[in-house]
This record gives C-alpha cells, structure tokens and sequence, in this order.
C-alpha cells in the first residue's frame, strides 16, 4: 500500500503552472533587451516617458558610466528594475523610433531612386508630379536639366586613374530636394499616425 504525498493531494491539471528556469531566464533577458534599445532612445523621448524614478536615474546612469564591464553590471541592474516596471510604454517608444528609422531609410533609398529615374528617364518627372503634387515644377526641371549636364560633363571628362568620378553640386542638390520633399509626407504620415492613436 502507497501511502500518498502531501504535495499529491491536488490533480495536476489543478496545480498552477510555475515558469521553468528557461522561461524565467528567457524573459530577464528579454528585458535587459528592451532596456538596452531604450537606452538608444533621445533624451527627449525618454523625458516623456512615464517609469520610475529610480529606472529613470540608472538609465542616466549608464550613459556617465565609462567602463564596459561597468556598463555591463548597469544593463543587467535596469534588467532587473524593469521587472517591476510596466514595460508597455517603454516598448511603444522603441517600436516608435524604431519606425522612424526604418521610414528615414526607406526616404533615403526612395531619394537616390527617384534622382536616378528622373536623370535617366524623361517620362520620371510626369510621374513624380503626380505622386508628389505641390512643389515648384519649373524650378525642378530646370535643376534636373543642370544635372544632366554636369553628368555629361562629368562623363566626357577624362578622368585620372584610380580617382571616383565626381557628381556635380546640381545632382546633390537634386538629391536633397527630393529627400526633403519624401522626409515631409513622411512627417505627416507619422503626425496622423500619432494622432490617430
């Protein structure tokens, strides 16, 4: 005859699940994570949000700290105070910058995309107006003709061995032009995003 233990007297289907050590590990480090991407925040997106008073100090903190090995022990100590923080808020600003950064580069390809297409093809600026109406027309036809020729010029020219061939100051200045404008209507997708939240 078994006699039964105390810790048997509960069905298993009724005892609560504990997270294992893995489980447990997993998420500390999950949270050292998010405190290492918060700390890639600016100083303005972190002023605005709400945490703790002393999870705001160590992140401060950790950017006076010098040391790797230091700057190590940090990390692992605001891992450890986000335990006890709600980590939602900190999350939604690093999914924000990230975001952000992610639209800067798309802005940046779609840039060098466009001066590309509308040096190289002259149907390009008919469908840059179209999908990007409101700007100064005349003054862009007139910098993607100056580009253009200092293109050619660029390229008639001999150059010396081993030297990259230079852009001239119109095709940066196209470059720029076309940044600023897909930079703006990026802004303002990101302002009605942030409104609509």
């Amino acid at each position: 005859m078994s006699r039964r233990k105390p810790h048997d007297s509960a069905p298993e289907d009724e005892l609560p699940l504990r997270p294992s050590k893995t489980q447990r590990k997993q998420a500390m480090h999950a949270l050292q994570d998010l405190g290492a991407l918060v700390l890639e925040l600016p100083e303005h997106s972190l002023a605005a949000i709400e945490m703790a008073e002393n999870l705001r100090e160590a992140l401060q903190e950790y950017h006076r700290i010098k040391s790797f090995e230091a700057r190590r022990r940090q990390l692992q100590y605001i891992g450890k105070l986000l335990r006890n923080a709600d980590p939602e808020p900190l999350q939604r600003a690093v999914d924000a910058q990230q975001q952000s950064r992610q639209r800067a580069a798309q802005s940046l390809k779609d840039a060098e995309r466009w001066r590309d297409r509308l040096l190289a093809e002259d149907g390009a600026l008919t469908e840059w107006l179209s999908a990007h109406p409101g700007g100064d027309t005349r003054a862009l036809r007139a910098l993607i003709r100056e580009a253009r020729r200092e293109l050619e010029q660029a390229q008639s020219a001999e150059p010396a061995p081993g030297a990259l061939q230079r852009k001239g100051p119109r095709y940066r200045e196209l470059y720029q032009l076309l940044r600023g404008v897909l930079d703006d209507e990026s802004r303002e997708i990101q302002d009605d995003d942030s409104a609509a939240a």
